[in-house]
């Protein structure tokens, strides 16, 4: 399968109220031109799982400002105060995940694990509705996994079948997110050869990844 798309392909892919891993740490390793053109096509009541909700103009903040996002899985929002906003109104429904959590779930979901016992939120509004599981006499919450029906992710170098490279803090939630979702839409900042890569350089392997644009 051709996995090089154009973005415009690559946007056909998500549709009204999918659920959307979106990579990315303050709009930094997030596929900017992918939300760009979402933005464009007026997608709308989607469920993000992300690490935060970006700033308005910048990463997936740009769904959130732009009314297509429904509800947010998400560690903060205090970047965006249009998150804030929106969720005071009740425009959209956020789900507060602490950060090391979040990553934990996604982790769970791509490696197909039952869920992950963390005492982090015991005796917070994070226990609400969560089961207690007592080990060796100490409480754990059990944070089950989270999926996702597609994963937009970013890369600094992919060769042609979707092996993927990150550079410095571009690796963030992407690697974790590319192993959750049906589909994997890598949006790379360099395309290279097959063959070019060095086999231990890769990061994220290729049957992992559907699709690949250029940013």
């Amino acid at each position: 399968m051709k996995k090089l798309i154009s973005y415009r392909a690559a946007a056909t892919k998500i549709k009204d109220g999918m659920t959307v891993m979106v990579g990315g740490f303050l709009g930094h390793g997030a596929p900017d031109t992918l939300i760009d053109e979402l933005v464009r096509t007026g997608v709308k009541d989607l469920t993000l799982i992300v690490n935060d909700s970006g700033y308005p103009d910048k990463g997936c903040g740009k769904l959130v400002s732009n009314h297509r996002v429904k509800k947010l899985i998400v560690s903060h929002i205090g970047t965006n105060p249009d998150s804030g906003k929106k969720m005071n109104s009740g425009e959209m429904d956020i789900e507060f995940s602490p950060q090391g959590t979040l990553a934990e779930r996604i982790r769970c979901g791509g490696a197909g694990l039952g869920g992950v016992l963390t005492p982090v939120g015991l005796g917070t509004v994070i226990e609400e509705g969560k089961e207690v599981i007592r080990v060796e006499g100490k409480d754990y919450l059990l944070e089950k996994p989270i999926k996702a029906d597609v994963a937009i992710i970013r890369a600094s170098i992919s060769d042609e079948w979707g092996n993927l490279i990150y550079k410095g803090t571009m690796k963030n939630f992407n690697p974790l997110m590319a192993m959750a979702a049906e589909t994997v839409i890598a949006e790379a900042d360099e395309i290279v050869p097959t063959g070019s890569l060095s086999p231990e350089a890769v990061h994220t392997p290729h049957i992992f990844v559907d699709f690949i644009i250029q940013h």
